[in-house]
């Protein structure tokens, strides 16, 4: 009688197809992966960047022109009349004209605007990277524990072959087929245990700031209530910092080509001026005034900002146009590799079944041991495609989560 392959012959157990689970699935903890994102180097430099705009701003609200003080002294030499100390000095400063006080301010709002979206955007680009490494990490993890268990079966296999071969009751031939079917499986698993350190090594060195578990936690089931995908989508285009930060550099380019329009007509100067002669003997005070006459070189800066403000304009409605066709992907990848993963666990299950028989086969001499050590290798590969299948929905998931600012950015 020939002797059945063990129980745990199963490459996982059925629990893996348990019920779906509706907690946030298998993600980091909120308070820790903000601290990450806080953390990571291009969050830190858009935020200087935020402070460096505020201060642009005080600088334009207050004045581009400055205080500026002249003055001469001269020792003066008259004949029959002796020397004479003289001196004269003047403090002038521009004056901006009407209007470009008003949108030198509202300049300085419109740029403090987009580089506060932009440091958004940049989490929220830190928060996909964040994102994919934890799953690359996941699903790493998942294929090494799915081949770690492999191995684990066909030890226990080989040792019931060889078993049966000290009995008498199986060929060396089914000892040596057990055995490769082993080493195969150990080359598999020592590689994808390669591959998940690999993963945690990255997510580790891109965000220290993160703790990360010893062991990757379990991928949960993927679970979305009914036309949660398309509000999330919904939600990307509303919710962009992209979108906000191209329209506020819009309104700063519109500001600025408006402002250098009036800079056709360039600021004048005016002060005082006082002066002393022939050792006082002459005193005065008065005011000053300049005024520059600009060329043509005024007109074509003027020409050149227009175009610049045309050219921003154009940029933030492509920024629209890529947000969009980013809404509509991640809903299109989420809903397909949702269902792929569906199509995956239907196909384990119905492997499952062929199993089963495979083995009740053996157990009556009908099946030979190749025969099933191949449908345990089907039956692997099935648990092994099911585990992929399930990362990437989940990783699908989280990421039109994240785009739609309804995970890690939500304040």
């Amino acid at each position: 009688m020939r002797l059945a392959i063990a129980t745990r012959l199963a490459i996982l157990p059925l629990a893996a197809l348990a019920t779906p689970v509706l907690a946030d699935p298998g993600l980091p903890d909120e308070a820790q992966v903000s601290a990450a994102l806080d953390a990571y180097p291009a969050v830190e430099a858009a935020q200087q960047r935020v402070s460096a705009a505020r201060s642009g701003a005080r600088a334009r609200a207050a004045s581009p022109h400055d205080f500026v003080i002249t003055g001469s002294y001269t020792r003066r030499t008259i004949d029959l009349e002796g020397d004479f100390d003289e001196f004269n000095a003047d403090l002038m400063r521009g004056i901006r004209l009407p209007g470009k006080a008003r949108l030198d301010r509202e300049i300085g709002v419109h740029l403090v605007d987009a580089a506060e979206n932009m440091a958004e955007d940049t989490r929220h680009q830190a928060a996909l990277v964040l994102a994919q490494h934890w799953w690359d990490w996941l699903s790493a993890s998942g294929a090494a524990r799915v081949d770690q268990q492999a191995v684990m079966n066909l030890e226990t296999a080989l040792a019931a072959v060889e078993r049966r071969v000290e009995l008498g009751d199986a060929a060396p031939l089914e000892a040596d087929q057990a055995e490769a079917a082993l080493g195969a499986a150990r080359v598999r698993a020592a590689q994808s245990a390669g591959e998940a350190n690999l993963a945690r090594t990255r997510l580790a060195t891109h965000f220290p700031a993160l703790a990360l578990p010893e062991e990757a936690p379990d991928i949960p089931m993927p679970a979305v209530e009914p036309g949660e995908l398309e509000r999330y989508s919904g939600l990307v285009v509303s919710n962009s910092h992209e979108i906000a930060a191209a329209e506020a550099q819009s309104r700063a380019y519109e500001a600025s080509a408006a402002r250098v329009r009036l800079d056709r007509v360039a600021d004048p100067s005016v002060g005082i001026r006082v002066f002393s002669e022939r050792g006082g003997a002459e005193t005065g005070a008065g005011l000053v005034f300049s005024m520059p006459f600009g060329g043509s070189r005024r007109g074509a800066q003027a020409d050149q900002a227009a175009a610049e403000a045309s050219a921003a304009m154009a940029e933030a409605q492509m920024a629209r146009f890529a947000v969009q066709e980013t809404a509509s992907a991640d809903l299109a990848s989420a809903q397909f590799r949702i269902a792929a993963w569906e199509r995956a666990r239907e196909s384990l299950r119905a492997q499952m079944a062929v199993l089963t028989r495979m083995r009740r086969g053996h157990q009556l001499g009908e099946i030979d041991l190749a025969d099933l050590l191949l449908a345990e290798r089907m039956t692997h590969d099935a648990f092994s495609m099911e585990v992929d299948a399930r990362a990437e929905a989940q990783r699908a998931i989280t990421q039109i989560r994240i785009d739609s600012h309804e995970l890690w950015l939500r304040d």
